[in-house]
């Protein structure tokens, strides 16, 4: 293995290192350095509160626990239920099915009600355990210092005013300031999204980087804190207050619930108008009673809830075997309705994992470095080739450094873990993971140069240095930072030219969105007695760029919702700088875009005043803090957000009419996630907080599986209109024969029995099936249906208005035809509207010769054989008062099905052309359109 090249000729002096370097620009590295095992401020430590203050404290402020929701009764969950329009006029349907003596459907409606009913609790109950899912995240006990000794605490225990000790592989139990902190390094990601750990430091200027927050963990270092918050007044309780207000209903459920209050007027309209207009024929009160209720059963799609929950379970389970799993069973539909998808960064779009992408050393070799994740499967690349001999060297004495300089662990994969996982700093375990795709092996370098010294890493410093014994007995010093604090002529012995170039190429990888580090190195005669000595007269060893990756198929995911329609947006806690660079790779932004720009006040990335914004600015949470976005719906990129403005964000979206999809793996993305149309959480690394609060948890971790279950939905919302447009349009065909039959002489066209066993057998048997129909294949190349559009718009009532016409008109002509013939119209009108319905569902499948639903064609024999039976068994044919029919008879009720058929099949071709031509339409639009 090559070793770090000493400095040719160059003495090693022990001057002071130079003055901190200003503060992060975007792309800065984080803390690279290790606290020492010794607990921070132990000379001083506060003699913290006494027993008797805490006890009083506790009882004044309560215990430290995020408050639970008044747990709502279980009847009010039944009762909330059953308000909705479509549940009641099912219970009408009950009421009048039991009037007529009519048991069977009855039964069956009654079942659709249990079950739906049941389903929406359970639901229910399922997504308020979001809150409780916050515990969870709360330490179970804590080290508090009280009458100037320590002491575990239970978390719940710990009140303001407690000083706290925290050490690597803590939980902060509460929101609390620093009081000393050493090499303090913390995990927000799952309060804020940001990707990479922040140093926290008690003497930061900045208020922000000398506070820690409940939830967060120590990654490394020690400290002292004194705590601010407890409960419902720290960062977890503010969160959890923002996941109590109410979901809205799903967007199926308000277009039922409209479609439910229509019926309810329809149905009551019709039972009046059948009994005027028989009782003014002479008809007996009560047969027009019996027959005005039957066809209000018919004017009822009773088995819409049956076809609806089997459409939805069918799409859970087939997105259960694409790995994601449906809390909420509407959630399957609501994914098809969705028009904006608004996903955070860390996890989702990229790996959650940091990488080495690039090196660049001062002799101009400049590497890629390829393969995801802490593995060292990957390689180097120079100019898309393997690098040459020296440029190799030059690339090992680079990594070598980083190696050294360096206190991350990797473990590779175990029983407990699946993949390799790192230990430490992120940031310093994506060296370790580059040096060994080049051959360097942190355990062997430690053998051969083990550490003498060490200057750990300090916010102040924004660098870390190490020195080895090496085998020449001389002193290696390896030195690793943000470029402003390394390439410094006061570290480096550099001719100012090659400095300014590497600032230059510094700033570049910054703009990309990169993390970058600068590394450097240097010999010595001997261990200096103070190890900042060490960090002057050093060699420049190279840059390296460093960063989150976006997951392979994130581009391929965003391309396949722009071509479905679904406008993607990036809502992020991460730097300004990083959110537009992963927007730009993956596809958010337009490809004219993708150069970063300057960055803007308050941190964005383009000027401000995102009222008029095009989609390639970046707004930040301090630009819409401060009032400076007039709509944020009007961009694309949001960094540096936090969990309120996450949720507002999202419910400008919804204001606009919009049906919005929302992922998150974060606490901080629980509010938006149960405020959002559709929650999406990941399976895999997300917290509990956000898996309770979404409708849809991803067990992959991946967003493309998003896709899937857009498909799913569309499939399942386009299954729901093909029944409606089925179901009503025979609902309506037994209503006009009903109301018409009498003007032609047929002065009773159908029993109340005959109307409800072709109701039984159409609506039930068939249209249940119809929602196992596979999905079309022009779904996902299709925009969203609009948002505001009603279950019946686009043109499906008049499709229900054609085919009833056609329906209607097609089997009084068979009845005429058998009354004129001397034959038994009524017994020829009833199998012939049943065999016209049939053919209906028939020609309504969008892929007829399918196997995909074998379960449609088996329903349709099935329910003409027990119309046949209608008309042949004796048992049947004295409890519908039909008679038998001779083969002419039937042929001619078979008729009728076939014209049904073809008005169905004329009715899909021509809504398929229209769907074409509207597609065409749309894109020369959008081609016309500038980007």
């Amino acid at each position: 293995m090559n070793r770090p090249r000493p400095p040719a000729d160059r003495p090693a002096p022990a001057d002071p290192p130079g003055p901190p370097g200003p503060a992060d620009p975007p792309g800065a590295p984080g803390p690279a350095g290790h606290a020492p095992a010794v607990p921070a401020g132990t000379a001083a430590r506060p003699r913290g509160l006494t027993q008797e203050e805490a006890a009083r404290l506790l009882a004044e402020h309560g215990p430290n626990e995020v408050g639970r929701a008044r747990r709502i009764p279980l009847w009010s969950r039944v009762v909330s239920q059953l308000r909705d329009p479509l549940i009641v006029v099912l219970l009408a349907a009950v009421v009048l099915t039991l009037v007529t003596r009519d048991h069977t459907d009855a039964t069956i409606i009654a079942l659709v009600i249990v079950f739906n009913t049941a389903v929406g609790v359970a639901q229910e109950v399922r997504a308020d355990n979001a809150v409780a899912a916050l515990s969870a995240l709360s330490a179970p006990t804590a080290r508090v210092v009280r009458d100037g000794s320590e002491h575990e605490v239970p978390a719940a225990g710990v009140v303001p005013g407690d000083v706290l000790l925290l050490g690597e592989g803590d939980v902060v139990p509460a929101d609390a300031d620093l009081v000393e902190a050493s090499a303090l390094l913390v995990d927000e990601s799952a309060l804020t999204g940001e990707s990479v750990p922040v140093d926290k430091d008690a003497a930061a200027a900045e208020p922000e980087a000398a506070r820690l927050q409940a939830g967060t963990v120590v990654l490394r270092g020690r400290a002292v804190a004194a705590v601010t918050a407890t409960g419902a007044a720290g960062a977890l309780g503010r969160i959890a207050a923002l996941l109590h207000p109410r979901v809205e209903q799903t967007p199926l459920q308000r277009r039922l619930a409209g479609l439910g209050r229509v019926l309810a007027v329809v149905a009551t309209v019709l039972c009046v108008l059948v009994f005027v207009l028989g009782l003014a024929r002479g008809q007996s009160a009560e047969v027009m009673a019996v027959t005005a209720i039957s066809l209000a059963v018919a004017a009822v799609p009773e088995s819409l809830p049956a076809v609806v929950t089997l459409s939805l379970a069918l799409g859970a389970r087939r997105m259960a075997a694409r790995r994601a799993v449906v809390r909420r069973l509407p959630a399957v539909e609501t994914l098809g309705s969705v028009t904006v998808l608004a996903t955070d960064k860390t996890g989702t779009l990229t790996e959650g994992r940091m990488v080495v992408e690039r090196l660049w050393t001062p002799r101009g070799t400049e590497a890629e470095v390829t393969g995801t994740g802490y593995g060292p499967s990957g390689e180097l690349l120079v100019g898309g080739r393997p690098p040459g001999p020296e440029e190799l060297d030059r690339l090992r004495e680079l990594l070598t450094a980083a190696v050294l300089c360096n206190d991350a662990t990797l473990r590779p994969p175990g029983p407990d873990r699946d993949g390799w996982t790192a230990l430490g700093d992120p940031t310093e375990a994506a060296l370790l993971a580059a040096g060994a795709k080049a051959g360097c092996d942190r355990e062997a370098l430690l053998r051969e140069y083990p550490r003498a010294a060490e200057v750990p890493f300090e916010s102040s410093r924004k660098r870390m240095t190490t020195l080895h014994r090496a085998p020449s007995d001389r002193v290696l010093v390896c030195l690793k930072g943000a470029p402003e604090a390394v390439l410094d002529p006061d570290v480096l012995r550099e001719d100012p030219g090659l400095l300014e170039s590497a600032a230059r190429e510094a700033a570049r990888l910054a703009s990309a969105g990169h993390r970058v580090l600068a590394v450097a190195s240097g010999l010595r005669d001997d261990l200096p007695r103070r190890p900042e000595d060490a960090e002057t007269g050093l060699r420049l060893l190279g840059l390296a760029a460093i960063d989150d990756p976006p997951k392979e198929a994130a581009a391929a995911t965003v391309a396949a919702c722009h071509r479905a329609g679904i406008t993607p947006v990036l809502i992020t806690g991460d730097h300004p700088a990083t959110a537009r660079a992963v927007a730009a790779r993956v596809g958010i932004l337009p490809s004219s875009t993708t150069e970063p720009g300057p960055p803007a006040a308050g941190g964005g990335a383009a000027g401000s005043g995102a009222a008029g914004a095009a989609d390639d600015t970046v707004v930040t949470g301090r630009q819409l803090a401060a009032g400076e976005v007039a709509d944020p719906t009007r961009v694309r990129i949001l960094a540096r957000t936090s969990p309120e403005q996450k949720l507002d964000i999202v419910r400008a979206w919804q204001a606009r009419g919009e049906v919005t999809a929302m992922t998150g793996d974060g606490v901080n993305d629980g509010p938006a996630l149960r405020q959002a149309d559709i929650g999406v959480a990941m399976g895999h690394r997300g917290t509990e907080v956000a898996r309770q609060a979404a409708d849809l948890v991803l067990a992959d971790d991946e967003l493309g599986t998003v896709v899937s279950a857009v498909e799913e939905g569309r499939r399942v919302y386009d299954n729901i209109r093909r029944f409606l447009v089925y179901g009503m349009a025979g609902g309506a065909a037994e209503i006009l024969v009903m109301l018409a039959g009498p003007f032609f002489g047929l002065v009773v066209p159908l029993r109340a029995g005959q109307i409800l066993w072709v109701n039984l057998l159409t609506h039930g048997l068939t249209g249940v099936a119809m929602g196992a129909e596979p999905v079309s294949r022009a779904a996902m190349n299709r925009p969203p249906r609009p948002p505001q559009e009603h279950v019946l718009g686009a043109g499906l009532w008049q499709r229900v208005v054609r085919l009833g016409v056609l329906v209607t008109v097609a089997s009084l002509a068979a009845g005429l035809w058998a009354r004129e013939a001397g034959r038994p119209w009524q017994s020829v009108l009833f199998l012939s509207l049943l065999a016209a319905q049939l053919g209906v569902v028939t020609g309504l499948r969008d892929r007829l010769r399918t196997r995909e639903n074998p379960f449609l064609p088996v329903a349709v024999v099935a329910s003409a054989a027990l119309g046949l039976a209608a008309v042949h068994v004796p048992l049947l044919r004295t409890y519908l008062a039909t008679v038998p029919l001779d083969g002419t008879e039937t042929a001619v009720a078979a008729a009728v099905g076939l014209v049904g058929f073809a008005g169905a099949r004329a009715e899909s071709a021509s809504r398929r052309h229209t769907a074409r031509a509207a597609a065409r339409a749309a894109a020369r639009a959008a081609a016309r359109t500038p980007t």
